[in-house]
Order: structure tokens, then C-alpha cells, then sequence
């Protein structure tokens, strides 16, 4: 099996989205091209930069942090949908897999969908980018719309991202980080707009990784 390059893998707990404060075991991939100004991991995006890692080597861990209480399994970046994330997918669903949980943990996709869709999730977290927007067939398949906000354009941009999800996603709006501005324009927002929530990145409040 084709190794991945991994930026970091931690057992921590969900900072953000509608899975907030639950234990999860994440997986960062190394490489991303899509290149948001505001990324607080901007170390990820040079894909050469990272180790590769085996998929057997990252399973190992997986059900390691699942016997030590984790929940699900994230798969993050740097962009993963880079990569192609079938076999990875099989690899931490059969190392996690119990009597009780015969299919293994959860596996959580975080993206900004630009790249075709590969692995197979229970959860996927679009965070689509007004500079670089998603493909039709990752707002389809989303289970979370998280838009990040920093001004006026953003909650236009949001809006028309939730008319084009056939699915129904869930609706979050994050503030883009140290950006008062967004913060006061996403509460607004969600003040006035029900079917939308607020998502906050409570991990960096924490100080947790």
C-alpha cells in the first residue's frame, strides 16, 4: 500500500464543527494547493516537506487511540483529497474494527472539496473557499457546510454554497481567526438566520492541540 505524507496524528478532542468537545484521533496529510491567506497551517501545504508514513503504521495508531477512548477518525490537512484516500480508509476501518464495532470507528473527512471525492466517511465536513470553490459532487455529499468569514462576501458566498447542497448539510459559520470583523458579522448572521449556527475553534481556547 502507497504511503501518505503525514503532517502530524494526535488523540485529542474536536475543536470545531457540530462534533465539537468529542474524543477523536486525527490524521493531518501533508500538501495543499488551494492556498487560503488565512490557513493557521500553512506549514501542511508543501506536500514534500512531511514524512511519508505507512497506511498500516497509521492504523496501528488508530486503534491504538481507539482503545484509549476515541470516538472517530479525522482525516485533515493540508488538503487530504489530494490523495487517494480508499485505501487509507479500509486500512483504519479494519484496525479499528471490534465485536461491538464491527466496522471499525467513524472516519471524519475535513476538505474544501475541490478534488474529486475518495474514501469512504461518515461524516464529511466541507469548508468550501470563495478564491477556489468545491466541486457539485462534494456539496452533494457533505454533511457539514462551514464557511469561514471575514467580511461581507463571505456570508454571500455561504449562502449560495447552502442553496447548492442538494442534502440538506448542516449550516455553521466560523469567524476567521482574529478577525473581529467576522466575528461580529457571523453572530449577526446566525442571529437573523436560524437554519445557521456558529462554529468557534474552542481547541485554540483551550490550548490544546
Amino acid at each position: 500500500m502507497n504511503p501518505l505524507p503525514v503532517v502530524e496524528s494526535f488523540h485529542s478532542l474536536q475543536g470545531e464543527g457540530l462534533h465539537t468537545g468529542r474524543s477523536a484521533f486525527f490524521i493531518r496529510l501533508g500538501g495543499c494547493s488551494v492556498g487560503c491567506p488565512w490557513c493557521d497551517t500553512k506549514h501542511s501545504w508543501p506536500q514534500g516537506a512531511h514524512p511519508d508514513r505507512s497506511l498500516a503504521a497509521l492504523a496501528e495508531e488508530a486503534r491504538a487511540a481507539a482503545e484509549a477512548g476515541a470516538g472517530f477518525v479525522v482525516i485533515t490537512g493540508g488538503e487530504p483529497l489530494h490523495h487517494q484516500l480508499d485505501r487509507l480508509c479500509e486500512a483504519l476501518s479494519q484496525a479499528t474494527a471490534t465485536a461491538a464495532r464491527p466496522r471499525g470507528l467513524p472516519l471524519h473527512l475535513e476538505t474544501s472539496g475541490v478534488d474529486p471525492l475518495s474514501g469512504s466517511f461518515a461524516w464529511i465536513s466541507l469548508s468550501p473557499k470563495r478564491h477556489n470553490p468545491p466541486t457539485a459532487q462534494l456539496l452533494a455529499a457533505c454533511d457539514e457546510l462551514k464557511v469561514v468569514v471575514h467580511d461581507a462576501e463571505d456570508l454571500a458566498f455561504a449562502e449560495a454554497m447552502a442553496a447548492a447542497a442538494p442534502q440538506g448539510p448542516a449550516l455553521l459559520l466560523q469567524p476567521g481567526d482574529n478577525c473581529p470583523a467576522g466575528q461580529a458579522l457571523a453572530i449577526e448572521h446566525v442571529k437573523h438566520h436560524p437554519a445557521w449556527r456558529l462554529s468557534l475553534q474552542t481547541h485554540k481556547w483551550l490550548g490544546v492541540r
